[in-house]
């Protein structure tokens, strides 16, 4: 079959008709039940935190859910179909991760907030600069994570409705971007948690069956799965694509000095990222006690784990079944592997059924990041900063409903610039922003008792500003190929991933900062913040304030 052959075949893959019935029976189903947990939401522990009547397993279920994004399902099986073992750093980092946010900061961060991240950074420090600082960190990385969900969202229904035009795939952003905001506006934390539990149950089932199926195709011998898919790469019709050798290490990240220190920059960003992404941080607030918070993050390690081993097979099946020119020729890019895998085997239905997945699975997340970025800026902008603390909690609410409906605007926006990216990618700049602007802050501010507001300052402003400098300037936006902007060229920086300068160098501004302040921070309250952390000493009444 020529190259033009399949590009045609993959651009018409599946039934338009059936594909988008699937898709609206699943957002029928999810609005019911979100609909049905609005009814208990009374107050803004309610909206923001569900109260914290979830328990370990459950809120374990909806971290795996919100954890487990479009950049899990459909970016990283594209990274390894179309690059092999390059593609699978992006699951080893992410499960990797997991360990930092489970051994350094997700007990104490129970013990120690409320509501939000600032909630902590801002415990023992002064109140004003701080939660400022930490609620537009929150924004922007959420709007960043955001961004990747809408650029799956685009090129997943693209595929599968056959809309190729730049045009047509907007307005589908625009479709998801109006859904997320009546997911948050109506469900709040509670409802959007039952649409991640579902989503996460649909998202493992899924993925496993279709791993048991590639599995099944190759007599279950996974040496095989692998041996097929370097020769059909071997055999590609293009000559860029068939000198990879996707078992190796190198087919991306290969060759120059400066790919390599990419490869590390990007493994160290995915590796500390987690620790410091608001959305997941919120995740420990849902819980009534530290000890389901940990319980939480043992079962999201479980399921997380076997989600992105099934990853490396549904990546190489991919590599091997469809072919890395086919997946790149189809309408979704890179993201299109995993949904024309599935077609591959089991036709228009088991198509419809993964897609719908993945769509659900986007919706799940960008609800989770709107009513996280929404939450920071109505609790620690509006009711701490602005009103400082005089404002009832119907009104905290309403402008976080507000709120909620400007990030998603923004997000359809920025999701349309950034359509055709790897979305895996494209979360990859999130974590390097949450691990530049947050993890210094978080670890300084629970470990280190000298750590003054200066020291928080520079950290989070520096970290969050030299990481989104260093992503305008850099292969990411432009003077590539796959840039957002390929047609301009204004990149100085050369790496696609900062975290390797951006990182150190907002943990050596938190120590600076430190250092050179003459502020006597409350000590007082730096040792009630470590017995409260390292106990849970006076958390539950926090909680329940």
């Amino acid at each position: 079959m020529t190259f033009l052959a399949q590009a045609a075949q993959a651009e018409t893959v599946g039934n338009p008709i059936v594909n988008i019935s699937i898709f609206a029976a699943f957002v029928a189903i999810t609005m019911i039940v979100v609909i049905r947990a609005s009814k208990n939401n009374k107050t803004a522990a309610d909206f923001f935190t569900a109260g914290g009547g979830f328990s370990g397993p459950q809120n374990g279920v909806a971290i795996a859910g919100d954890y487990l994004s479009a950049a899990s399902f459909l970016g990283i099986a594209g990274a390894i179909a179309v690059y092999g073992y390059d593609g699978f750093l992006y699951s080893i980092g992410f499960l990797v991760a997991w360990l930092v946010a489970l051994l350094l900061v997700a007990e104490m961060l129970r013990n120690t907030g409320k509501f939000t991240m600032a909630d902590v950074l801002s415990f023992r420090l002064k109140q004003g600069p701080v939660r400022t600082a930490a609620a537009i960190s929150t924004l922007t990385v959420s709007l960043f994570y955001l961004l990747a969900q809408m650029a799956g969202a685009g090129g997943l229904v693209a595929l599968l409705l056959d809309i190729s035009d730049r045009t047509g795939q907007s307005i589908v952003i625009a479709v998801v971007g109006v859904l997320m905001i009546v997911y948050v506006l109506v469900g709040g934390m509670k409802g959007t948690t039952w649409v991640q539990i579902i989503k996460a149950a649909l998202l493992i089932a899924g993925a496993g069956f279709m791993t048991i199926l590639v599995l099944a195709k190759f007599g279950f011998n996974l040496s095989e799965i692998l041996g097929s898919a370097q020769e059909t790469v071997s055999g590609s019709a293009t000559e860029a694509t068939a000198a990879r050798d996707v078992l190796a290490p190198g087919a991306q990240y290969g060759g120059s000095t400066t790919s390599k220190i990419n490869f590390v920059s990007l493994g160290i960003a995915l590796v500390l990222g987690t620790a410091g992404l608001p959305h997941v941080l919120m995740r420990f607030y849902t819980v009534p006690t530290a000890k389901e918070a940990r319980r939480s993050v043992v079962w999201a390690i479980a399921l997380i784990g076997a989600f992105y081993l099934f990853t490396l097979v549904l990546g190489y099946g991919a590599a091997a079944i469809v072919g890395p020119d086919r997946i790149l020729a189809a309408a979704g890019g890179q993201n299109s592997a995993a949904p024309l895998l599935a077609f591959e085997l089991g036709g228009v239905i088991l198509l419809g059924v993964i897609s719908a997945v993945a769509f659900a699975t986007i919706l799940a997340v960008v609800a989770g990041l709107t009513i996280t970025a929404s939450a920071s800026f109505a609790h620690d902008i509006y009711a701490s900063v602005i009103k400082k603390g005089h404002v009832d909690e119907i009104k905290q609410v309403k402008v976080s409903r507000i709120t909620a409906v400007v990030i998603g605007l923004v997000a359809i926006g920025l999701g349309i610039l950034a359509n055709g990216q790897n979305i895996a990618f494209l979360v990859a700049l999130a974590f390097a922003i949450a691990a530049a602007a947050n993890l210094p802050t978080i670890l300084y501010s629970l470990f280190w008792r000298r750590f003054t507001t200066r020291g928080a300052l520079w950290s989070m402003y520096g970290g969050l500003i030299s990481t989104l400098v260093l992503i305008v300037f850099s292969p990411a936006v432009s003077g590539s190929k796959t840039a957002m902007i390929p047609g301009s060229d204004f990149a100085w920086f050369p790496l696609s991933n900062p975290g390797i300068v951006s990182i150190p160098l907002a943990f050596l501004l938190g120590i600076v900062g430190t250092l050179t302040s003459k502020d006597n921070e409350n000590t007082d309250k730096a040792a009630e913040m470590e017995v409260r952390s390292l106990t849970g000493v006076g958390a539950e009444k926090a909680v329940k304030h």
